[in-house]
């Protein structure tokens, strides 16, 4: 039995948001973060990913396995059931992706502080 993913794995004001460097859609990262440590099934994935629709969580998991990032395996048995697992290339992805993160991580006020700068205030 594999360790469950914790539902408070990526905090809502989780670096991810403001990373500039990008990793497929919006999401990619997050998921290949969900699948570092081995298979996962969709119910196991949206725990952790919970801001995110079923919909584009399909999406996402879609283009990964288009881009050779995921590999999705059907499962038999009296209920199927489909895991995703990340493909050799996906695990070749997580160093840079560390490295991203990484990054965001040490310029956060820096980032924060170039949005804020670049919104308009609002009007009266």
């Amino acid at each position: 039995m594999r360790e469950p993913l914790p539902a408070d794995l990526f905090d809502e004001l989780c670096p991810s948001s403001l990373n500039p460097i990008r990793f497929g859609d919006k999401w990619a990262a997050l998921v290949l973060r969900c699948l570092q440590d081995g298979p996962r099934r969709f119910s196991e994935l949206r725990v952790p990913l919970h801001r995110v629709t079923p919909k584009v969580l399909t999406r996402s998991l879609r283009s990964l396995e288009r881009d050779g990032f995921v590999q999705r395996t059907v499962l038999p048995g009296p209920k199927p059931h489909v895991e995703y697992e990340l493909t050799q290339l996906g695990h070749s992805v997580l160093h840079p992706l560390a490295a991203a993160c990484a990054w965001t991580s040490d310029h956060w006020d820096d980032l924060l502080e170039a949005r804020e700068r670049h919104t308009p205030t609002p009007t009266p």
